[in-house]
């Protein structure tokens, strides 16, 4: 281990309980060990990550935030007993390991609560209101501190909690947190000042408009926190640790309008100012931690950074509050090692924040002690497989239902959280697997086939291994997809996979009865229908090198063209973006964290941006487009064509050969490593 680390090392306190080390898992949706968003029981899922978590060198583990009062069927966290006295029974397992265990506690959603299509149209039906509500009740989950819409949806407003149910959140709090000090868990963490979730609704000044003793001055808002842990504290002692998820500033403009860094704008929740007196107040009121990062569901990229935001986009503001508070602080957002360790070797900081590092590879700080960094298979922050909720103009969260419910998977990491269905079995006898194409999807194949025993060769046609991925990896702020094509290369390395550089396959036929995978990638849609549509420059042959002007159009603002276009911005190019549908990043998969980000980057950067707009023709100097029967034209220099890919398979799905990846249907990588690994443990 790197010497500059050691200070992650060192043990610290939080009240009483010792922490071995400084490395914190801050919670995840998913990860829960009472359930998620289903009938409350021990989840052995859930207790499984937190374990291999605490294996791996983790100082304190906290999973899943489990709301006191459970969205689907209202159930009460307090009242199923038997769950607890199963935790009790598998806590000497995870304290072997010597972590320690918070158990994370919500108060809810409010109006952050994720609508989907679905709920829309139960809301909107008052007699399915009504039948639904023993299982759903969307005017009891969706309440907040006052009357608001709701983040995703413009059809399910949120109401005004009355006081009875606030004292009915409170006493849920404390009776849940002494079933878990009975069943050994040595603190809960309340969630959360945090976010933008239903308890810092109260706190903020442009959601709380309450003129009763939850409203008006920092004291009437930050009173339902404070009240919680006051709770909990007479019936668990005030030696039982509670920690405070907390935001430090807001970072918000508005309903669903954020600020990104480095903008000036005018903060309408917590500034720096009121949480230097927030901080304070609610160690007074007995919080024994401040867990911190910053922003709200209206600025979601605080707290789930997406990879255009900074490294330690949430340092700055939480060394900053340390110094109004005497309670230990830990800080979570794109966090590295370390900016972790000087902190905290400089006393600005108490222990760090990782959460989707562990998902990606859960001995990742194992193999950091172990001096083997380049093992570690990196977390992309693609939010594809653990957080993929997903918003654009006029649609609220489009999000498949299995996603909704099994949170907390990885893209990169085909196993995480699906061990039931994704998991290593020998293969019943030898055989070679011939693959062809060595992008992520032949690579992915090639692993779980060698670990299962078999003989994998791939056959790229290029002198490299990627594929398509050496392109989508291509721009400078993808550091973190260039570490995972890396660590794709090095394990064929490692593992022995034969790999046939600059071998290309037309004919199936010379492998005989062997299987074949077939992983050749897609190819782009060329808009032949558009006059002068040779003119323009593919994207992946762009992010490959193609040289453009100063000035750029880019056709269409799907993910790959945004990202292009935000690449483009931040080299100094002027750009422009021609899209046909009425939003950009209007697609399914892509988390509001991630697309809000550029959607909002473009318009505070004031990038042309052109909706319901069709392509008609290129042109030597731009493009002519239609807007709403109208034609107008956008002068560039060059022009750039992200209008999506066509699956390319060299031959058919049958006996004996295999479809995986772009090559069956366009996906992105989380479809293509999943498809992989699956297709891989067939042969």
């Amino acid at each position: 281990m790197k010497p500059e680390y050691q200070p992650l090392l060192t043990p610290w306190k939080i009240g009483n309980v010792e922490i071995k080390n400084r490395i914190v898992l801050t919670s995840m949706g998913g990860t829960n060990l009472l359930g998620w968003m289903e009938n409350h029981h021990f989840d052995e899922v859930g207790a499984r990550f937190i374990l291999e978590v605490a294996k791996n060198n983790a100082g304190l583990v906290l999973p899943g935030c489990q709301p006191v009062y459970n969205p689907m069927f209202g159930q009460w966290l307090h009242r199923n007993k038997k769950m607890y006295k199963d935790l009790a029974k598998w806590m000497p397992k995870l304290h072997q390991t010597g972590a320690k265990l918070f158990v994370q506690l919500t108060a809810g959603f409010g109006r952050s609560f994720t609508v989907s299509p679905m709920m829309e149209k139960l809301y909107a039906n008052k007699a399915l209101r009504a039948l639904a509500k023993p299982v759903m009740d969307l005017d009891r989950i969706t309440a907040s501190a006052s009357p608001s819409p709701n983040r995703w949806s413009d059809v399910i407003p949120s109401r005004e909690m009355t006081v009875e149910e606030i004292q009915e959140v409170i006493d849920s709090f404390a009776k849940c947190s002494k079933l878990l000090k009975d069943a050994g868990v040595d603190g809960v963490e309340v969630h959360a000042v945090h976010e933008g979730y239903l308890l810092d609704q109260f706190t903020l000044k442009y959601v709380n408009k309450r003129t009763d003793r939850y409203g008006g001055n920092i004291e009437g808002r930050y009173r339902f926190a404070a009240e919680i842990v006051q709770a909990i504290k007479k019936e668990c002692g005030k030696d039982f640790p509670v920690s405070l998820r907390y935001s430090v500033v807001s970072k918000t403009k508005g309903m669903r309008q954020g600020a990104l860094p480095g903008e000036e704008y005018v903060e309408v929740g917590r500034d720096m100012q009121e949480s230097e007196i927030a901080a304070k107040y609610l160690q007074d009121a007995g919080y024994d931690m401040l867990n911190c990062d910053n922003g709200t569901y209206d600025a979601w990229y605080w707290a789930h950074p997406p990879i255009y935001m900074p490294q330690n986009c949430n340092l700055e503001d939480v060394e900053h509050i340390k110094q109004f508070v005497d309670i230990p602080v830990v800080c979570a957002g794109r966090m590295t090692l370390d900016a972790a360790a000087q902190a905290i070797a400089q006393g600005k900081l108490d222990g760090a924040g990782f959460a989707r590092n562990f998902l990606a590879d859960p001995e990742w700080f194992t193999k950091i002690i172990e001096d083997r960094p380049q093992d570690v298979r990196p977390c992309i922050l693609c939010h594809s497989g653990c957080f993929n909720m997903c918003h654009y103009k006029g649609v609220p969260n489009e999000q498949d239902l299995s996603d909704s419910l099994h949170l907390a998977r990885c893209a990169v990491n085909a196993e995480m959280m699906q061990w039931d269905k994704h998991h290593i079995t020998p293969a019943k006898r030898p055989k070679t697997v011939h693959i062809v194409g060595g992008g992520i999807g032949g690579m992915e194949t090639a692993r779980v086939a060698k670990l299962r025993g078999l003989t994998p060769i791939i056959y790229e046609k290029s002198d490299r291994l990627g594929g398509t991925f050496i392109a989508a990896s291509a721009e400078s702020y993808k550091g973190r997809l260039r570490e995972l094509l890396d660590w794709y290369r090095r394990e064929m390395d490692k593992m022995g996979v034969e790999v046939r550089l600059n071998t290309e396959v037309k004919d199936l036929s010379q492998f005989g009865k062997d299987p074949v995978v077939v992983a050749t990638g897609a190819k782009a849609r060329v808009l032949k229908r558009v006059k002068g549509h040779e003119k323009m420059i593919e994207a992946c042959d762009y992010l490959l090198g193609a040289q453009v002007g100063d000035s750029v159009a880019v056709i269409g603002g799907g993910l790959t063209g945004c990202e292009i276009a935000y690449e483009l911005a931040l080299s100094g190019k002027k750009v422009s973006i021609v899209e046909m549908k009425d939003d950009l990043i209007a697609q399914k998969g892509v988390c509001l964290a991630n697309s809000s980000y550029l959607r909002e980057w473009f318009a505070w950067k004031g990038v042309p941006v052109y909706l319901d707009t069709t392509l008609k023709e290129v042109t030597d100097h731009g493009v002519i487009c239609t807007h709403e029967g109208k034609d107008f034209e956008v002068k560039a220099d060059s022009v750039i064509s992200s209008a999506g890919y066509i699956p390319a398979p060299i031959a058919k799905a049958g006996k004996n050969v295999y479809l995986v990846g772009d090559c069956d249907h366009v996906g992105n990588l989380r479809s293509v490593i999943w498809q992989a690994y699956e297709t891989a443990m067939k042969l």
